[in-house]
Order: structure tokens, then sequence, then C-alpha cells
């Protein structure tokens, strides 16, 4: 029995289902379970395994993190969804602000994080200005998605591309930036025309606010996420470095706990990146993957082809997952677009399904915790309804510009 074959294929099983039959492991613990089986069972040794976990993404992902959690912990989500909310205008137009204010955001702090820390006020705003929450929380989901496209910094599976492949992040810019503009509008007209008359609804109110806004906090993380960006675009040093440099001066803090701060961090997450760093090294190793690509070249299917790489980033980031997709296809991205194409496809990809994206359901599971559910249909299938013109529209834009850019 190949042992490295058994645990890819049930990993990647649970990457697909999210769950075990029978027993309550996530994703995350799936993949050091894992891991682990593969040391054990002689697989591959405990040396190669640790060597295999890329550190740099690792320290990319937790130095962002932290940076993000000061935002939260500073009040600033709340204040800002609130300000949106307090102006007088109408429901189509806070519509569209909440759409560029989660796209920009997403481009800068990760879209998990910025869908995980807006949702919940958004649901309050809406409850109290007798708004339907679905529409908003989906333009959420859907504008953190496209918006996080912009960087190498946007979303986990980018900086994972941007570190492996060594993508410089002022000419990602050009790659990611357009269509992600684009994209943003996209969502708005799509889901104005979705939900045009049907945005308002009375609900009882739910939810309190979650964190004071705290001027002096939020002021500071502002100096260092645009000392950050200011970092990236010009400073030499390693970008995991500069992450976990900003992330420091943020945890020397007289008034916010450096262990508030680290208990923001989505342990999970860099648990499920170092599992699958050890499972895809193990798969690759035994020859499986080299394999596998061989025979899909045979088949017609040439992934270090652009089109038949975007296609492919597309279908597997709905089957799989967009993060472990990208860990399977970043050996044959060997040709000058391929990052910006697995960028930008595995992204916007992700609004076509409810499970393509962990940011759709972080918004779900703060909706249904929020006792918020759409009228008519699952949110699966209300998700469904829009995210198949999104995800066409946006992936169309992608793929022009990218042609545009070739």
């Amino acid at each position: 029995m190949d042992l490295a074959l058994v645990v890819f294929v049930l990993v990647y099983f649970v990457m697909a289902t999210g769950r075990v039959p029978g027993v309550r492991l996530d994703r995350a613990c799936a993949a050091f379970v894992g891991a682990v089986v593969l040391v054990a069972g002689g697989a591959t040794t405990p040396t190669a395994a640790w060597q295999a976990i890329d550190v740099g993404t690792i320290g990319l992902l937790l130095g962002l993190m932290i940076v993000s959690a000061q935002f939260r912990l500073g009040g600033f989500w709340a204040s800002l969804t609130q300000r949106l909310a307090d102006r007088p205008t109408s429901a189509e137009r806070l519509l569209f602000e909440l759409i560029l204010t989660a796209g920009v955001m997403s481009a800068l702090l990760t879209n998990d994080v910025v869908c995980l820390a807006i949702a919940p006020v958004l649901v309050d705003v809406c409850v109290r200005r007798r708004l339907d929450p679905v529409p908003f929380l989906l333009a959420l989901a859907a504008a953190a998605n496209v918006g996080s496209a912009a960087t190498l910094i946007g979303n986990p599976q980018n900086m994972l591309i941007g570190q492996s492949l060594g993508l410089s992040f002022s000419s990602y810019l050009l790659d990611g930036a357009v269509p992600a503009a684009l994209g943003l509008l996209g969502v708005f007209v799509v889901l104005r025309r979705a939900y045009r008359g049907k945005l308002e609804r009375t609900l009882p109110p739910r939810v309190g606010p979650e964190h004071a806004f705290d001027r002096w906090q939020t002021q500071k993380g502002v100096c260092v996420l645009l000392a950050l960006i200011a970092g990236l675009l010009v400073c030499p040093l390693p970008r995991e470095v500069q992450a976990m440099l900003a992330a420091s001066v943020l945890l020397v803090s007289r008034r916010i706990d450096s262990g508030a701060l680290l208990a923001q961090v989505d342990w999970a997450l860099l648990v499920l990146f170092a599992g699958l760093f050890v499972c895809n090294h193990a798969f690759q190793e035994a020859g499986h993957a080299t394999a596998a690509f061989a025979w899909l070249r045979e088949a017609g299917l040439d992934l270090h082809r652009p089109v038949a790489l975007f296609v492919t980033s597309v279908i597997g980031s709905n089957l799989i997952s967009n993060v472990p997709l990208t860990m399977l296809l970043l050996p044959v991205a060997d040709h000058p677009s391929a990052g910006p194409i697995l960028c930008l496809a595995t992204t916007l990809a992700g609004n076509l399904l409810l499970v393509g994206s962990i940011a759709n359901l972080i918004v779900v599971e703060q909706a249904l915790r929020l006792g918020v559910r759409p009228l008519h249909r699952s949110w699966f299938l209300e998700h469904l309804r829009t995210g198949i013109p999104i995800t066409l529209t946006t992936l169309a834009i992608a793929a022009g510009w990218s042609w545009f850019r070739s």
C-alpha cells in the first residue's frame, strides 16, 4: 500500500467535503493528522516534513493576521460599518459603498478577516435600517473575494503563490488591480439587478456593538499598515520579515494586551497550511504528482499552457477549495503568466459556490449565528443565484485583462 497516495486522497477528500463521516474532524485537523501519519508511517522523515513547510508563507500570514487583529480590537471595523450606515443615503448606494469598502480593505488586510469583522456589525446595521441583510451579506463575501485578488496579500492563496514563485508585489498590482476594480463594479451590477426592489425587510434586533472605537489604536494600526505596504513596494527585505516586523510593533503596546492580539489569529488556517505542505511534499516525492500531470498532458490538458491552467484553477477551486488546489498546481506554474493566472482564477472562482471560499462560509456562519436566513431559499441556493453571474463576469474580465497583458 502506498501510504503517501492513500493519505493524500483521504486528506483532499476532506478538503472537498469539509468533514469525515462519523468524526468531527475539520479541514485543518485532517491536514494535521495526515501529516503526522505520513511521518509516523515512514512516508517522509521528520526533518523532511519540517523542511517542506514554507516558513515564509506561514510568517507572512501570521504577521498580517496580527496587523488585522489590531484593527478589530481598536474598533475600526465596527466604526467603519457604522459610519457607512449612518450616512443619509439610499439602500442601493449603501450596497455600492459596502462593496467598494470591503473590496479595498480585503486587498490590504485579507478577505477572511474583513468578512469575520464586518458581518456581525453589518447585520445590526441592516436590522436598524429595516434592510434585508441577505443581499448585503452576499455583497460582503463577493466583494471581499474579488477585492482580495488585487494584491499578493489579499488572501492566503495569493500569499502562497507570491512567496513560492517570487512574484513582485508592485508588478502583480498591474495584473490584479484592474480586474479587481472592474470586478467590484460587476458585483454591484449583478446584486443590484437581482435584488432591485427587494432590499427592505424587518427583523428583530439581535446584535450589539462589537468593540468600542479607539482612535489611537486605529491610527497606530493605519500607520503600521501604510508602512508595511510601502515596504512591500520598495524594501528589499523578505515580505514575511516585513510582516512580522509590523506585527512586532503592534504587539508592544501599553493598552492592548498582546495575548488579545494573538487570540485573534486564525491558528487553524496556519495548521491547515503546514499540514498540506507536508502531505503535498510526500505526494510529490513519491512521484505521483509528476505521473498525474503527465497523464493529464497525454489526455490533452497541458497545465503548462495558460488557458488550461486558468480553466483547471476555476474548476478545481470549487472541488477542493482554492488553497489546497493552489498547492497542487504550483509545480506546473512555470510560464511567465502562471502566477497572475493562479492568483486571479483561484480567487475569483471562489464566488461560484458557497463552499468555494472560506470568506463565503464565514459570512454564512455569522448570519446563521445571528438568525439571518433567506426568505425563500437555502443559503446555498441564494448564493448560487448571484454567484454564477458574478463569477462568470469577473472571470471574463480577468481573462480579458490577462490576454491584454500577455
